[in-house]
């Protein structure tokens, strides 16, 4: 993903933003991650935010068996697809991103930011391709994404899983 704000002090924010959720006791970790996983997730966010990006946290939580092979849906249990790391990873990076790129805008006296596609997608859902141009309050956007951990949000941003939206300062 291009990330467009993503430097060191848009990082200053996200990790303010992820040790407020840990302070919290609100971080999201997915049910997919083992529990080697579950035991390293803290450490590899604060290191991907720190000095890396979202292909090198999925490409850490791909290793050493951290993602399950397997997980229960109803009463059958299903394969876990290997594009889950990614998933994961791209997901919850572009979250705290966002996240921490509405406390910079409000830092900086800048009310909105707009939707843009960080990310080529093969199949754009209309309702992504909608969003993208359009303006968004980054206190309201903080406030859903803070309230609304790991699922999906009333603002719909990022609009679900693999979507490629993102925000930038306007």
């Amino acid at each position: 993903m291009l990330f467009e704000n993503l430097d060191d002090r848009t990082r200053q924010f996200i990790m303010a933003e992820v040790e407020l959720d840990i302070t919290k006791a609100k971080l999201y970790v997915s049910l997919r991650l083992s529990e080697i996983g579950r035991k390293d997730y803290v450490n590899l966010l604060k290191e991907a935010i720190s000095s890396h990006d979202e292909t090198w946290f999925a490409q850490q939580l791909s290793l050493n068996s951290r993602i399950n092979l397997t997980e229960q849906r109803k009463n059958t249990t299903v394969k876990i697809p290997v594009t889950a790391a990614e998933t994961l990873a791209e997901g919850e990076f572009n979250r705290f991103y966002i996240r921490g790129l509405c406390l910079r805008a409000l830092d900086e006296g800048i009310s909105d930011l707009e939707v843009y596609r960080a990310k080529d997608v093969i199949n754009p859902r209309p309702n992504s391709q909608a969003k993208i141009g359009t303006k968004v309050k980054a206190e309201k956007l903080l406030e859903d994404l803070r309230v609304n951990p790991g699922i999906d949000t009333a603002l719909g941003l990022p609009n679900g899983p693999n979507s490629g939206l993102s925000v930038k300062l306007s």
